[in-house]
């Protein structure tokens, strides 16, 4: 928010400048007229920042706690502790919360930053609350009227605050989301996809070996004997 206060202060600055140089001397211009509208530019810039959600209330807070007059009360302890809690509003309008808010300003993005503005401005409202009830007993109509409205801006101050805390949890978790994927991708590089292998046939069955049995040597005919030649008897 301030470097953007900053950009558009410059540029209206420079601006200005140059419309400065290109007029003649007889317009009776002067260089303190850029300044209103730098100061202009810059004021929406300022009062989106979540100081600028809560301030209008605060102010009334203070204004009207400020103005009650404690002696139309009526007495007794509801009367002390009023007075006591009122005292505790204005040390944290005043000492606490103008810190709490810069820090926040600082870095309007930050949950670590804002919740603490946050939380500061529940707890004030509860114990301008406790005030308020207090005078519903004990103080005239007009200053528990006057109470009553403030409770109610500062209802609404803190609900806008409670939002922007809400968004920026919202926006961090997304940036951590968004950077994990990244880191994710960057530690896992994409690499082409690798065709499948073809499938193997399957192996054809082994054809079982038939032993041959030898067959048995083919028998040769016997031959016949030869009888011997017949022989004549001598005489």
């Amino acid at each position: 928010m301030r470097l953007l206060s900053a950009v558009s202060t410059c540029i209206i600055f420079f601006g200005a400048a140059a419309v400065y140089a290109g007029q003649s001397p007889a317009t009776g211009a002067t260089p303190q007229a850029a300044a209103p509208a730098a100061s202009t530019a810059a004021a929406p810039a300022e009062a989106s920042g979540p100081s600028g959600l809560v301030k209008a209330a605060l102010d009334t807070v203070d204004q009207t706690v400020g103005s009650l007059k404690m002696d139309k009360w009526k007495g007794g302890s509801v009367k002390t502790e009023a007075s006591g809690n009122i005292s505790s509003i204005q040390h944290d309008l005043h000492e606490t919360l103008p810190g709490l808010l810069a820090a926040a300003d600082a870095a309007p993005n930050s949950v670590s930053k804002l919740l603490p503005a946050s939380g500061n401005i529940d707890a004030l409202y509860d114990v301008l609350l406790r005030v308020f009830d207090a005078a519903r007993v004990s103080a005239p109509g007009d200053q528990a009227a006057q109470l009553q409205a403030a409770l109610s801006s500062l209802e609404k101050a803190r609900h806008a605050l409670d939002n922007r805390v809400q968004e920026a949890a919202a926006a961090q978790e997304k940036q951590l989301i968004d950077m994990r994927a990244k880191l994710q991708a960057q530690a896992t590089p994409m690499c082409p996809a690798v065709p499948a292998a073809p499938a193997c046939p399957a192996p054809a069955p082994a054809k079982k070996k038939t032993t041959k049995k030898a067959k048995p040597p083919a028998a040769t005919p016997a031959t016949p004997p030869t009888n011997p030649p017949a022989t004549t008897p001598k005489n």
